[in-house]
Parts: structure tokens; sequence; C-alpha cells
């Protein structure tokens, strides 16, 4: 049985990996995920300047109300980061899932995200 500290430390080592490859410039910033036990919170990052771009996230009242830890909380995520990249002038980003799997939340968000207008 792993322990939450071995599953933390595993997600760390995917994550980092795909870090290597993975970089936000300002024509294609990047779209990184963070998913917890109760929330879901994604940001739109220039990795060249270090700036945030955009973000959302269910700790926000607005999209808190679909619930936070469930897909469609995460669907509604993934259309707000559309809205809110696009608006910034982000239509192409890099899709960073952060070490979790592209399953569940995770791939809600990304396809709610793709069919509101952001190309990844």
């Amino acid at each position: 049985m792993f322990t939450k500290h071995d599953r933390r430390a595993a997600r760390d080592r995917r994550h980092r990996r795909v870090r290597r490859r993975v970089t936000g410039t300002a024509a294609q910033p990047r779209l990184a995920v963070f998913r917890s036990l109760h929330h879901i919170a994604v940001q739109v990052i220039d990795d060249e300047r270090g700036h945030t771009v955009a973000a959302a996230s269910t700790y926000e009242p607005q999209l808190r109300g679909a619930g936070g830890a469930n897909v469609a909380a995460a669907g509604a995520v993934g259309r707000a980061i559309a809205e809110r990249a696009i608006a910034s002038g982000a239509r192409r980003v890099v899709f960073d899932r952060g070490g979790y799997l592209y399953h569940g939340r995770v791939k809600a968000l990304a396809e709610a995200a793709r069919q509101s207008g952001l190309e990844f």
C-alpha cells in the first residue's frame, strides 16, 4: 500500500519529467492544471516572462456553484479558462497536466477548453 507521501513524490517525479519538455512561450503559453481533493485550478503561463496570462479555479465564487471536486466543475473551469485566455490573446497553448493522469476531471477540463476555442 502506498502512503500519501509516496503518491505525492510519484506525481512530483511525473510533473518534473513532463516539465522538461513542456514550456510556455508568449506565442504559445502553458496551460497548467492543479487538482486537489476539493478543487481544480488552471493557469495559462508565459514561462519566458514568468507571468500568468489567465487563471480560473473552483476557488472563485462564480465557479464554485457546480461543486469543486467533480467533472461538471472541471468542465466549467475549462470553459472559463478558454474565454479568459482567448480574451488575453492566447488562442494556442501547450497542455501541462501537472503529473496527473489524463482522466476524469483533468480530461473534462481539457475537453471543455478545446470546445470553447483553445487549441492544443
